[in-house]
């Protein structure tokens, strides 16, 4: 779901009311309850600050920002813990689950990857992101000099991310030179297994560049979406089947220079249960050959 935003200012006759009785005014279909659970989630700014106090009174004039979206649907399930990889004084690697989300968004500052690490770690840097239906490898910092040195390695593409995906289709070996948003992005495709009747490409993607939703944009641009991308894949994502549990993408493949030691360091994540049942199902759909 999109985040949905409604900006507005308090009016005089809403001085001295409450944050939570002021916001259904101006956001329709937001009773008071609801109102409740977006402030406890972090969806709502003050004058620009995030506040989470229901009761906080406003003041006219106050310019009031109200984030909802698929974080009021998901607040009775439970909260998704990712699994600690590796953990040292300088890094920590997790393996991300598929719903979770790795840092604080405009809509939430609750339950996220990082949010999980800083409870249990205590200062902890956020260095990359991967969106949230997308499973697999994350690495946080855990000093600031850790931080400045992995960002640094993520600008000169010095790090080795490999991702698992099904594409729709036949996806011949390729790479990707294809601008987002004006900026270059580059993805290395290698097809792993061709999955017969059910018209689908096993892929191993190498990043070169990490562009937001970079993978998902290239390959629904060669007219080959990731199996269960609703935002990119369009009416060949909608019809395929059998259909995904999920977006089919996972982060498989982390490697960068330790930023204590300077060694390279590696690590491999197996594609998740979920998605590993769904491969079974399309491959008994058709007949396999190997790339």
């Amino acid at each position: 779901m999109t985040a949905a935003r409604t900006t507005f200012a308090v009016a005089d006759d809403e001085a001295g009311l409450r944050l939570d009785q002021v916001i259904p005014r101006h956001v329709a279909g937001l009773s008071r309850r609801k109102a409740r659970a977006v402030i406890d989630f972090g969806g709502v700014f003050v004058d620009r600050a995030r506040v989470k106090v229901a009761g906080r009174i406003v003041r006219a004039g106050q310019l009031v920002e109200v984030v909802v979206s698929g974080a009021l649907e998901r607040a009775g399930e439970p909260v998704r813990a990712a699994a600690i990889v590796h953990v040292d004084d300088h890094v920590i690697v997790i393996d991300k689950p598929a719903g979770l989300v790795t840092a604080p968004t405009p809509e939430s500052d609750r339950g996220d990857a990082l949010d999980q690490l800083r409870a249990r770690f205590g200062e902890v840097f956020l260095v990359h992101r991967i969106d949230r239906p997308t499973s697999g490898l994350l690495v946080f910092a855990r000093t600031r000099d850790a931080n400045k040195l992995l960002g640094d390695a993520f600008k000169v593409h010095a790090v080795e991310r490999v991702y698992l995906a099904v594409a729709i289709g036949e996806v011949a070996a390729q790479t990707i030179d294809r601008p987002i948003d004006g900026r270059r992005a580059v993805t290395h495709v290698t097809p792993v297994e061709q999955v017969g009747r059910a018209s689908a490409t096993v892929l191993s993607v190498r990043l070169e560049t990490g562009r937001t939703h970079q993978i998902r944009i290239h390959l629904a641009a060669l007219g080959h979406p990731v199996a269960g991308d609703r935002t990119h894949g369009g009416e060949i994502e909608r019809t395929f089947e059998p259909r995904p549990p999920r977006l089919a993408l996972h982060a498989a493949v982390l490697g960068f220079d330790h930023p204590s030691t300077g060694q390279r360091v590696r690590f491999d994540s197996r594609l998740p249960d979920d998605l590993a049942r769904w491969l079974v199902e399309l491959r008994r759909a058709g007949s396999i050959t190997h790339a």
